[in-house]
Parts: C-alpha cells; structure tokens; sequence
C-alpha cells in the first residue's frame, strides 16, 4: 500500500521547484493531487499530464494565493472535482530580496501578502471540510531563514517566521479535532532558480553545511510525504529542518 494511496491534496504553487518535487512524490505514493501555478501555464499543464499519467487524478489550477476570495474559489472548486481533501501544503512563495535600507514599501507588502497571507487564506478556507471530517494535515513550508534570519531578506524572513507562528498556533486550536499542522524549513535546495547563481557562490553555500551538498526537492517532498502521513499521526505543531544540518 502506497502512503497517501487515495487520499487528496491541495498544494500551492507546485508548477516549478519544490512544489513540483512534492507532487512528482505525492502522485507516486497514490495520491490525487490539486495544485495552482500563478503565471506558468505550459509547465504547469506538462505537470497536470506527468501526474496523470502516474495513474491518480491531478489538475492545475490557477489562482492568486494573495487573494483571500481566490482562496475560498479555489477549495470550493477541488471540493467538487475531487470530493474530498486530506491533506493541505502552502507553499506558494516568492522572494524580492534587499537591504532594508533600499527595500521598498511594495516589495515587502508583496512577499507578506503572497508568502504569510496566503496561508491564512488557504488554511481559513479548508478549516471547515477539516472539521466537519474531524482530520486533516496541513504543511506549511517556512524556511531555515524564518528561524535565524539573514541580511538581505527582511521581507522573507517575516513571511516565513510569521508562518511557524501561525503553524503553532492553528495546532493547538484544531489539535482536539484531530487536525495536524506542521511546518517544514528548508535551507539550502538546488532548483533552476539556484542555478542563476554562480557556480562559486553555489560551492561556498555547500562548504558550509554538513552534509556539504545543497538539498533537492525531492528531499523536501519526502519529509511532506512523512508529515502528511499516518506515519506522522502523533506530530503537531513543530518545525521539521530540512537543511543538512545547516542550524546544527
């Protein structure tokens, strides 16, 4: 028996990186994946495919994760296309990094908005189906950022701090209804958008973890196919590092 075999999960901005490593893990461990892309169509419909043809039900959805009318639209909609949902990850994200000093109103707005709010907006709009089935796992993937902080990223590192917060707090409301929510930390994962980086600044960043290499999606997917399993039945409201041992 697959892990999540028939189970349903919404994943947020899953068209690219560690998004899409967890709906290529999901989907192979039998479950039925919804997810939104916010602008690209063409990887998100070539993932829709890839997924299906692993023999699960998958569909993309586009939708605005800032948005909280978005967010009640778009469960509503998986409500009815799958009938049901176990398992909810926000991990829609973006960065737009600078030094406080030359960091705009707008830019932080917009990291806070599609980052933090986002998972108020998700989480509020599937609360109910959560509750009415009396179970449910919600992952929220925060960053090893959000715990330690770093320059350059006043705006991220807020968005993904305020997510621990709001992760801790949604499992002690919704612990007693047999609702788990945990968080997940990455640290370093190597996606196309660490590959814009130079290959010396990419070595330095592997010399200092202790694994010394950069993490994978897939690595990432595989400790959200853990928390969003039965295998996991009895953890709530932590933080799970995936970092190689970066915060050690």
């Amino acid at each position: 028996m697959k892990l999540l075999q028939d189970k349903n999960v919404i994943i947020t901005g899953a068209s690219r990186g560690i998004g899409m490593g967890i709906a290529k893990v999901f989907a192979e461990n039998g479950a039925n994946v919804a997810f939104t892309y916010s602008s690209s169509e063409v990887p998100a419909l070539a993932l829709e495919n890839e997924l299906s043809g692993l023999g699960v039900k998958a569909k993309a959805y586009k939708s605005n994760a800032a948005s909280f009318e978005a967010a009640e639209e778009l469960v509503k909609a998986v409500l009815e296309d799958f009938d049901g949902v176990d398992v909810l990850i926000n991990n829609a994200g973006i960065t737009k990094d600078n030094l406080l000093m030359r960091m705009g109103e707008a830019d932080f707005d917009s990291v806070i908005e599609i980052n933090l709010k986002s998972v108020f907006n998700m989480t509020k709009a599937i609360q109910r189906t959560f509750l009415k089935q009396r179970k449910g796992s919600i992952i929220n993937m925060s960053s090893v950022v959000g715990v330690k902080g770093n320059a350059g990223q006043t705006n991220y590192a807020a968005s993904k701090a305020g997510m621990i917060g709001f992760t801790k707090s949604v499992a002690l409301e919704l612990g007693s209804r047999n609702i788990r929510c945990n968080a997940i930390a990455p640290g370093f994962i190597e996606t196309e958008m660490t590959d814009k980086l130079d290959e010396k600044t990419v070595q330095g960043w592997r010399e200092g973890i202790p694994l010394k290499r950069g993490g994978t999606p897939e690595d990432v997917a595989n400790a959200c196919l853990f928390l969003a399993s039965d295998l996991s039945a009895y953890i709530t409201g932590q933080v799970l590092n995936v970092d190689g041992g970066m915060l050690t």
